[in-house]
């Protein structure tokens, strides 16, 4: 049986802002023109975005949420580059 170590509230507040920014740049970074996407696109990876947060938002293992905010900013350097990320993780 495999243990996980489980969110206080106090560290769930503490995350809730890195997350909650980093959900708002990942849209904001998907209307850039770098992006070569067409507005269909844009919606639909927006779309997905706000899936992976939504159910991000209901993890309390301390591991699960580093994972979000690592997988998230390192969508977030992809964007910002121009690149769309994929969908390996890679750190």
């Amino acid at each position: 049986m495999t243990s996980l170590i489980w969110l206080t509230a106090q560290e769930a507040a503490k995350n809730r802002g890195k997350v909650l920014s980093l959900y708002r740049q990942l849209l904001r970074s998907l209307n850039s023109p770098k992006l070569q996407l067409s507005y269909a696109s844009r919606l639909a990876k927006k779309a997905e975005v706000k899936t992976i947060f939504l159910f991000g938002s209901e993890e309390i293992s301390k591991h699960n949420v580093a994972d979000l905010i690592r997988t998230g900013e390192y969508a977030l350097s992809q964007l910002k580059q121009g690149k769309i990320p994929n969908n390996t993780t890679q750190y």
